[in-house]
């Protein structure tokens, strides 16, 4: 624990200017981002007597090591900065908003030549549209089936797809008319990706056009006596008509808003918001957050408003670019774009007012590029929706608390039952995991993952590639990963100790690499003893004496610590043990898959690959002239030389690497019977 005093700033070497400041640890990492409109009075705050300060900024401030800042031109420019630093670094004494669960949406995949229509979670692709989020995933399901009769997108998976294309007969769905199947040609590329925007424009809300068009083909067929074609328009009509009906009517028809509520006790937050475009609700979506940092609802808010809407200034270039290019195949028309849901609307509305509104207002109007207002309806519809959405977001809240409760506690006392069963004298805040992989000693590989309370930290793992006689056994390659992974950690803890204390005035650009340095509480080896003893015999040779080693015996479970000539045995109900498998399991998948890559690779390499001066181009020249590599090894220098592209001195290089390949490559070996092949 750090003394706030060893790396106060002088008040007079503070500007008093606004600007953005970071926390940082022994480590270097940033733990802490925050703006201010005085510099000087701000941090002058956070190093106030212990006493004074509230537990959770006594924490922030006793964990960091140093502080630096940013002096900018104006609070709005410090609002851009704050989110730019906190998205870059992600300090664990921020406030993070996660989903609290994973929304479905409607994707129409527009960046393909034959768009698809899908209901997903997750991730979104560029180039794809979405629609939602949606509360239930049969929700959107039912509106896609009714939607189909009147827009038949194809709905297949790549492999139907293509199963269709090759037998020539299309799937069900052709044959019952809910797709167009462009898989056979019943319907060109071209058509069918106009299918696809137009589905696009019917859920972007402009519904009405496509149902009075439906309306005139019905009337068109029931005067010419064509009862069949108007009853088949009569149902499609009632498809949209029920597929559009589906979101409810709030507002009048002029309204694109977004509506923002906020439930909160002392340790956490939930927000639920409603898009509503066109007077409709188009879609909802929830977000959960730990309250790291000592904030109000006000602060909370501007928070959420940011991380929000800030990933919105691409995209809106992007489409910006779209809009501005008529000639484009996928043009997306400007009604498209106002009613995107993620897109920022003209009004934000909010259960009580944010802080900094004023700046969140020209911030957000430059990324729409017009007028954005922040308000908190007060009395009408408005009032009466967004007490709705409040509810909502207090049902979220007291939902999140009932299902996080038993996670938990499991979570913490499975790090506490660990450290207690090791006899550790510090909490397992960090657990790294290392795993060999390979097949008879060939590709060899290892990896590292990363736990953080508990909990896995993807962004931190790690691949190992061991070659040479790092490679021999799974011994020495565990050594070499355990001595390359904390050398890199004494270089960077030496060139902190260097520069000294981070304290002071910083760019505000900083260009920083990701890295890998800070130390674990504990190392956690897949193996039994003899892994175990390699790796603490890489800590010893480096001179680290704080970081523990366990291995983890696959057979029996064991847990083997070094020096200790019987392991420990964890009970089998035992939540450390669990999570001690977890980390295990999760370190050997991760450490497969890289082997599978590396292997796959393997397999695709040529001898061709390593002539010296040949090229690809060179390569298919001899290929093309020798008909294979067989043929090539036994040509002389004067029968290379006539391949076009090829001089006397590159066919004797050529040759002469040949043999050396031959000569090193030694006798071939069948790994079934061990036989030695001629």
């Amino acid at each position: 624990m750090a003394d706030p005093r060893t790396y106060r700033p002088a008040r007079q070497d503070i500007p008093a200017d606004p600007g953005v400041y970071r926390f940082r640890d022994e480590h270097g990492r940033v733990i802490y981002v925050g703006k201010a409109k005085n510099l000087r009075n701000r941090l002058s705050s956070y190093f106030a007597p212990p006493s004074a300060l509230s537990p959770k900024t006594r924490a922030m401030v006793t964990t960091a090591a140093g502080v630096e800042w940013t002096v900018v031109g104006s609070e709005l420019e410090s609002l851009q900065l704050e989110y730019t630093w906190i998205k870059e670094f992600a300090p664990r004494f921020n406030i993070a908003y996660r989903d609290d669960k994973s929304y479905p949406y409607l994707a129409v995949t527009m960046s393909e030549t034959v768009p698809r229509a899908q209901v997903v979670r997750g991730e979104k692709k560029k180039g794809n549209r979405y629609f939602g989020p949606y509360s239930q995933a049969w929700a959107i399901r039912e509106t896609l089936d009714a939607l189909l009769r009147v827009f038949p997108v194809r709905t297949c998976s790549k492999g139907v797809y293509r199963r269709a294309e090759q037998s020539g007969r299309p799937c069900l769905l052709g044959y019952i008319d809910k797709c167009s199947a462009p898989c056979v040609g019943r319907i060109s590329a071209e058509d069918h990706y106009a299918l696809a925007e137009d589905l696009c424009r019917f859920m972007a809300g402009q519904a009405t056009p496509f149902i009075k068009e439906l309306q005139r083909q019905m009337q068109e067929a029931a005067e010419a006596m064509d009862f069949e074609t108007a009853a088949a328009r009569r149902d499609d009509i009632a498809a949209l008509e029920k597929a559009f009906e589906r979101n409810a009517v709030v507002l009048s028809d002029s309204t694109d808003a977004d509506f923002f509520a906020l439930a909160e006790d002392e340790l956490e937050a939930a927000v639920q918001v409603f898009h509503v475009r066109g007077g409709r609700i188009r879609g909802q979506r929830g977000w959960v957050t730990e309250k790291v940092e000592e904030a109000d609802g006000g602060r909370l808010l501007e928070q959420l408003l940011e991380q929000v809407y800030g990933g919105t200034a691409t995209e809106a270039s992007e489409s910006a670019e779209a809009a501005a290019d008529p000639a484009g195949s996928k043009h997306r028309s400007s009604a498209e774009l106002a009613y995107r849901e993620d897109a920022i609307p003209r009004s934000v509305l909010l259960s009580e007012p944010a802080d900094n509104a004023d700046r969140l207002e020209e911030w957000l109007s430059g990324l729409r590029g017009s007028r954005v207002s922040i308000a908190v309806p007060q009395r009408g519809e408005k009032a009466h929706l967004m007490e709705t959405v409040r509810e909502n977001a207090r049902q979220a809240l007291k939902l999140h608390k009932s299902r996080r409760a038993g996670d938990l506690t499991t979570r913490s006392a499975s790090l506490q039952e660990l450290q207690e069963a090791l006899d550790l004298p510090v909490p397992l805040m960090r657990i790294e995991c290392y795993d060999i992989s390979h097949v008879q000693g060939t590709n060899v590989v290892a990896s590292m993952v990363v736990f953080e309370d508990g909990l896995p930290r993807k962004a931190e793992y790690r691949k190992f590639s061991v070659t040479g006689q790092a490679a021999r056994d799974d011994t020495a390659s565990m050594y070499d990963v355990i001595s390359r992974r904390f050398r890199r950690h004494l270089e960077e803890r030496a060139a902190r100790e260097a520069a000294g204390p981070r304290t002071g005035e910083v760019g505000a650009d900083p260009k920083e690499r990701a890295r890998f340095a800070y130390p674990p509480s504990l190392v956690v080896v897949d193996g039994g003893p003899p892994q175990v003893a390699a790796a603490a015999r890489a800590l010893a040779d480096l001179g680290i004496d704080d970081v523990h080693v366990i291995g983890l015996a696959k057979r029996l479970e064991e847990v083997w610590v070094p020096g200790d000539e019987f392991p420990v045995i964890l009970p089998r109900a035992s939540q450390g043990l669990y999570l001690l498998q977890r980390i295990r399991d999760e370190a050997h998948r991760f450490a497969i898959t890289f082997h599978r890559q590396k292997r796959s690779s393997a397999m695709t390499v040529s001898v061709l690959d390593g002539l010296p001066g040949v090229g690809p181009a060179k390569q298919k020249a001899l290929l093309k002239h020798f008909g294979s590599v067989k043929k090539l090894k036994g040509a002389r220098v004067e029968e290379i030389e006539e391949v076009p592209g090829f001089g006397r001195t590159l066919a004797e290089k050529v040759a002469a690497a040949l043999q050396a390949a031959d000569d090193s490559a030694g006798p071939v070996v069948n790994t079934a019977t061990g036989e030695v092949l001629p």
